[in-house]
């Protein structure tokens, strides 16, 4: 997690000078920018370079071939190594325009000089200097700080004292149209929120005085973050801005506003940074290493400490429980954040369909980059994590409650807990809670999900008749799962977990019963216990719930039938049974001419009938169909025709029969019908053919259904949206079998 994170530094500037007050790490190093194997040293050029031996002629590869290996290792012009290796980094600044700034022309060393002060550099630059580079000027504290320098990235925040040397809060700017308290409640996690305008960084509080009365020493702190620029050519375009400023808005800002607020209102951060300054200066007048201080700093101080577990939770990819000042606080970066840098197109992997426009199935801007989270829906469900620990209902309920508010909340978070199961979706929870789902129920999921207390899984069935898959890998080893399984359920009637998962693995391939309690349990008697596995799994991410989902497949026969039927209107409208039948100059029937099957060929349905009822109509018999024209402006006239409004009412029902009837479609082979929601007029006619003979009752559910019959929603969400049971949706399934098509996928 956050490969390109290095170290955290605590700069500060005084009067007492610039210092790097700690930094985590003791000894951070950025990894190297080339890396080359080294050739053996038996080998002549000839034998490794190809391009070389594409270039010269066979007599002078002979040639080559007899001189003495050359030594690769001592050659100066094959190992590479940056310029200035042994230099100072923060020697190696230009400074004739006056200011301090890297110069472009020259490359450094990630490496330590031949005896560098450890506790005065790091990462090749002196602690007084980085400190300076760090802390800039007033103009430029209270908003966003990023600034490259070579290979490295530092991104902060950094804050100052006002112009009189007295830290007080800076007045808040309240936008038009802000969120009230109700609807911020259970959304806000216990740090505080990041606001859009991030160059006012201040609580509620103004015209606020620190409880000292002396006038403080320190002008300036500075929280950085240093991180090792990724190679250009592993970062897709764009993202790394994402990523630096995830970093930025989740890290830097929030544990900066903190630091800030109790400065303010304590003195904190100085008096924290006075003790650290002491306890350097006393290490190092003694001559004790650099380790010997930062042993003693993570005993005595609060921000030390907080630094240490900030930065091991961001490798490690966990929250960050931390204390500043006995102010609790909880940091974390999104989950799949490094994978900014990995892949070109980051959009979050939400399972539902990206098309579709409901607000209430996306988890909100702050959860949109690298959380990668199902979809927030109202036929999920919630699976509550450390239930016993953090998330205990009495140990809320028994908690400090700072006013009415918050007792209320606490009891609203409490009925919650107790409410949520695997075996009840959020939707069928808001109806036992008498809540409301998207302003109640929505927020309590998200704050539970933010910070790792649950996260939402698809709903499992009481009986336990869900259908499971195996995820491709798991989270840790298989024979450290089973020693836990075994650990955690010792019941002689629960076999080991490897033979569960097997039996789950091959329950797939059964046609019938291959859900988790056939394949598995096999017994009502078990199913509290194996309730408990099944709960123990998800945790762990083991198993992958499959829904049944639903295609429509138009057949051949109901094709034909289709088509027949049309046909067969199509002629009795025609007359005497017949499309294109007239009565020649001799009063006999003469409807099956060449001529006349020509015009059809020729001529749309609708312009072969108009002009069939043409020639009939003609009574003198002066057009006869054997001198008929096919080119003539009679013709095309029938077909414009066509385009206008048809005012013969004798054939409105035919033409209305034939609207919409789509040539493309006009085919005999079996087909699938991808989205019944939005039907061609060809495909709501098969859609109605399916009902024929079917049940009034039956038939009219699904035509209220079918819509939903696209593939891609699975069963719950069916379930939901049409408002039926499960056995409503078995017999649609049951009376039109032969034109659907049912499998399992994961949701």
């Amino acid at each position: 997690m956050a490969e390109t994170l290095l170290s955290l530094l605590l700069v500060t500037t005084s009067a007492k000078g610039s210092n790097l007050i700690f930094r985590w790490p003791e000894s951070p190093i950025a990894s190297p920018r080339l890396s080359r194997s080294r050739p053996d040293t038996k080998l002549s050029l000839s034998q490794l370079d190809n391009p070389w031996r594409a270039s010269h002629s066979q007599e002078t590869l002979e040639k080559a071939e007899l001189l003495p290996p050359k030594d690769y290792g001592n050659d100066p012009d094959y190992c590479w190594q940056r310029p200035n290796a042994l230099r100072d980094r923060s020697l190696s600044l230009s400074h004739e325009s006056g200011r301090a700034s890297p110069s472009r022309d020259r490359a450094y060393s990630f490496e330590k000089a031949s005896s560098p002060d450890e506790y005065d550099h790091v990462l090749g630059y002196s602690a007084e200097f980085l400190a300076n580079l760090l802390c800039p000027h007033r103009a430029m504290c209270h908003q966003k700080f990023e600034l490259v320098v070579d290979d490295l990235a530092f991104i902060g925040h950094p804050v100052c004292a006002d112009s009189d040397s007295r830290w007080t809060f800076k007045p808040e700017k309240i936008k038009p149209g802000s969120r009230g308290r109700e609807e911020r409640d259970l959304e806000s996690s216990s740090s505080p929120h990041v606001p859009e305008d991030s160059t006012s960084m201040s609580p509620e509080i103004s015209n606020s005085e620190p409880s000292s009365s002396k006038a403080p020493w320190l002008h300036t702190f500075h929280l950085v973050l240093v991180l090792d620029l990724p190679d250009p050519s592993s970062s897709a375009s764009g993202n790394l801005a994402k990523y630096f400023n995830t970093l930025y808005e989740q890290i830097a800002f929030i544990l900066t506003a903190v630091l800030y607020q109790e400065q303010v209102l304590s003195n904190f951060v100085e008096e924290e940074c006075d003790m650290l300054i002491s306890l350097k200066e006393s290490c190092i007048s003694k001559g004790e290493p650099y380790s010997k201080y930062i042993a003693r700093a993570l005993e005595i101080s609060s921000i030390a400490p907080a630094m240490k577990t900030i930065f091991e939770a961001i490798k490690s990819s966990s929250m960050a429980y931390v204390t500043i000042n006995y102010l609790p606080l909880e940091l974390q970066l999104p989950p799949y954040l490094d994978s900014l840098l990995h892949s070109q197109d980051d959009q979050e992997t939400d399972t539902f369909d990206p098309s579709d426009d409901d607000p209430t199935l996306t988890w909100g801007e702050h959860m949109n980059l690298g959380w990668k989270l199902p979809t927030m829906a109202p036929w999920k469900t919630l699976l509550l994590l450390d239930i016993d620990n953090e998330m205990d209902p009495h140990k809320i309920l028994n908690g400090p409650h700072g006013n009415a508010d918050d007792n209320t909340l606490a009891e609203g978070l409490v009925r919650f807990l107790e409410t949520a199961s695997v075996t009840l979706s959020l939707s069928e929870m808001a109806k036992f809670l008498d809540w409301d789902l998207e302003s109640q129920v929505y927020p309590i999921v998200r704050w539970l999900v933010l910070h790792r207390r649950a996260k939402v899984v698809d709903v499992v069935h009481t009986g336990l008749k869900t259908a499971f898959a195996l995820p491709p890998k798991f989270g840790s080893t298989l024979s450290q799962l089973s020693a836990e399984f075994q650990e955690a359920f010792p019941h002689p009637a629960i076999p080991p977990l490897p033979q569960i998962l097997a039996t789950v693995s091959s329950s797939m391939s059964k046609q019938t019963d291959n859900h988790f309690f056939a394949s598995v349990v096999k017994s009502k008697e078990l199913i509290p216990m194996y309730h408990d596995i099944v709960l123990w799994m998800l945790k762990r991410d083991m198993l992958i719930t499959l829904h049944l989902r639903i295609r429509v497949v138009a057949t051949r026969e109901l094709k034909l039938r289709v088509k027949d039927e049309r046909d067969r209107k199509m002629g009795l409208q025609s007359g005497n049974g017949g499309r294109f039948q007239k009565k020649s100059k001799s009063g006999s029937e003469n409807g099956d001419t060449s001529a006349t099957r020509n015009a059809s060929f020729f001529l749309s349905p609708r312009s072969a009938r108009k002009f069939a009822r043409r020639i009939s109509s003609n009574e003198s018999g002066k057009s006869e169909i054997s001198e008929l024209n096919f080119d003539t402006d009679e013709t095309m006239q029938v077909v414009e025709e066509e385009e206008g409004s048809d005012s013969d009412e004798d054939n409105s029902e035919v033409d209305e029969e034939d609207s919409g009837w789509d040539t493309t479609e006009d085919h005999l082979w079996p087909s699938m019908i991808n989205d019944p929601g939005k039907a061609t007029p060809m495909q709501r006619r098969w859609l109605s053919a399916m009902s024929e003979g079917k049940e009034p009752a039956i038939a009219k559910r699904f035509e209220l259904i079918n819509q939903f019959f696209d593939g891609k929603k699975s069963d719950d969400e069916i379930l939901y949206r049409a408002e039926i049971s499960r056995k409503q949706l078995r017999e649609v399934l049951h009376h039109y079998e032969d034109y659907l098509q049912t499998f399992l996928h994961p949701s």
